[in-house]
């Protein structure tokens, strides 16, 4: 894991939330809230979607190994569990938040 890695996770995460959010108005936690919540996601998320893929760069033997380890498939492979991750935790937040406000 490298930091350009992280960091499109984080961003991606970011846009989830946010698209979760505006997706679900009734559950959306304020712009800030989704944003911090997609974050966190983004990070989690994109990294067990790492660990289960297995880092998500492909090594060809007749060509050599990439300099960065970060191709298209690694790109959109941490996007997405960027992006999925951060729309999930702003769901789980928000459904434990009106939990908490009906208890």
């Amino acid at each position: 894991m490298d930091l350009t890695s992280l960091i499109i996770q984080l961003v991606a995460g970011a846009i989830g939330g946010n698209a979760a959010g505006k997706a679900m108005p009734d559950k959306s936690l304020g712009n800030l809230g989704n944003t911090i919540a997609g974050i966190v996601g983004g990070g989690v998320g994109g990294q067990i979607l790492s660990a289960v893929l297995g880092g998500g760069a492909m090594v060809d033997a007749a060509a050599g190994a990439a300099a960065s380890g970060l191709d298209i498939g690694a790109i959109v492979q941490h996007a997405a569990g960027g992006g999925i991750g951060g729309a999930v935790v702003m769901i789980v937040v928000a459904l434990i938040k009106g939990a908490m406000k009906k208890a």
